[in-house]
């Protein structure tokens, strides 16, 4: 951890700045350890603050690496400011994507002297760009969630509801030592399907329905994705037909897909698939997102991104088609660390398609 304050304090130039105050809690994780609800990080050229409240007193003080703790018994700020650590400085780097209006107003109202410089982005490079262990714990993250897709499979037939089957997804994982859901779970099937991002619903599984699940959680802070679409029965020609182009998509974008390639470049490389196939009106969305800390994070794979993806950031590959008229929708989705010359996949599900 400490050596992670030090790529922080090198914002501190950049800025011209006396100091840096982090208030995004995967951020604060990420740079000195602390997992709890609530925080600030305050490092200048010489140290290191990290302050909280009474709740997470011992959970602090055993988790937090390179920085003092502090308990706050009112306001965090207040805490910061009654221990001197402000004194002296003129110019502080804050988070603009991650404090609200009203909290920087509080930041002027109890320090006038200080010049509150809004930053966006801070630190979103540094932690996107993965050390080995912490793509250690996202490929045993998404182990898990595979392990559950198996168990989901022998579960999963006509009768049963979406909402049932989004119900044993997140049991499922909790029982096999995930510390909570990612995010909500996917389960849409039939026509339900031809909405990317749809929630359970009542409806129950026919024969013949394509299924697309979607899901990931979190396993020692890490996050999973990943999506699979599933034949309950023999599907249609049509829906079989988009299964193949998404597949075909998708296995051309992880093929060819390495550092130095833009956001744009990379989606591209599924798009193009796709139109090929004369269905590009039925992609949506964008190819992929980063993922760690947080199920979403910098950078994003899309038609609209200009940012070099640089090596060892992870990012989904998931293109998809969503065709309403048809009643079906396919997504098919992995993790993939890129690198200079390719990618390592981390995720070992197969790809043919599956006829319960």
């Amino acid at each position: 951890m400490p050596n992670r304050l030090d790529r922080v304090r090198r914002q501190l130039a950049e800025h011209d700045a006396n100091a840096l105050l982090i208030s995004n809690l995967p951020n604060i994780r990420w740079a000195c350890g602390f997992t709890g609800s609530n925080g600030l990080l305050l490092v200048d050229p010489d140290e290191a603050i990290f302050v909280t409240d009474g709740r997470y007193t011992e959970q602090a003080r055993q988790e937090v690496e390179g920085a003092e703790v502090l308990i706050a018994k009112e306001g965090l700020v207040s805490r910061l400011l009654d221990a001197g650590q402000l004194e002296g400085m003129d110019r502080v780097v804050f988070q603009a994507d991650h404090v609200t209006v009203s909290r920087y107003q509080k930041l002027e109202e109890h320090c006038p002297e200080i010049t509150w410089i809004p930053a966006s982005g801070l630190l979103t490079r540094q932690v996107a760009v993965k050390e080995d262990r912490e793509i250690l714990q996202i490929r045993r993250a998404q182990a898990v969630t595979e392990a559950v897709f198996d168990h989901i499979l022998d579960v999963l037939e006509p009768g049963k509801s979406e909402r049932e089957i989004a119900a044993e997804i997140i049991y499922d994982h909790l029982r096999r030592g995930a510390e909570k859901m990612a995010f909500d779970p996917i389960v849409a099937s039939g026509p339900n399907g031809a909405r990317p991002h749809a929630r359970p619903t009542d409806r129950t599984l026919q024969e013949g329905d394509l299924v697309v699940i979607d899901m990931g959680c979190i396993l020692d802070g890490y996050a999973s994705d990943m999506t699979r679409t599933v034949a309950l029965g023999e599907p249609s020609a049509a829906a079989r037909e988009g299964y193949d182009v998404v597949r075909r998509a998708q296995k051309q974008a992880i093929e060819h897909a390495r550092a130095g390639l833009t956001g744009k470049e990379l989606d591209a490389l599924a798009r193009d698939c796709i139109e090929e196939a004369g269905m590009k009106e039925f992609f949506s969305h964008g190819l992929g997102h980063g993922i760690g800390l947080e199920v979403h994070e910098w950078p994003r794979a899309s038609y609209s991104v200009e940012d070099e993806l640089p090596a060892g950031v992870c990012v989904t590959i998931e293109p998809g088609v969503y065709v309403p008229e048809e009643e079906y929708g396919v997504r098919i989705e992995d993790i993939v660390v890129l690198r200079s010359d390719g990618v390592d996949n981390l995720t070992s599900v197969s790809k043919e398609l599956i006829i319960q």
